[in-house]
């Protein structure tokens, strides 16, 4: 019985553990395979919308100037 206790509480531990480390792991490539994309292309079409903006602006700008 005494032998029992510690292999169920190191049991449980290395269980805990293992799903401790699965969900870091988890976490760290959904961050790397989702989160880090999205923000990369969200700049990029924020910074897309900014320069057709200003370009929409010349031609409006150039427009207005030839009537």
């Amino acid at each position: 019985m005494s032998s029992l206790v510690p292999l169920v509480y190191y049991g449980g531990l290395t269980v805990l553990f293992f799903f401790w480390i699965y969900g870091i792991v988890s976490f760290t490539l959904d961050v790397k395979n989702k989160i880090v994309p999205g923000i990369r292309q969200y700049r990029r079409n924020r910074h897309r919308r900014k320069r057709q903006q200003e370009h929409d602006n010349e031609r409006q700008e150039t427009e207005e100037q030839l009537y």
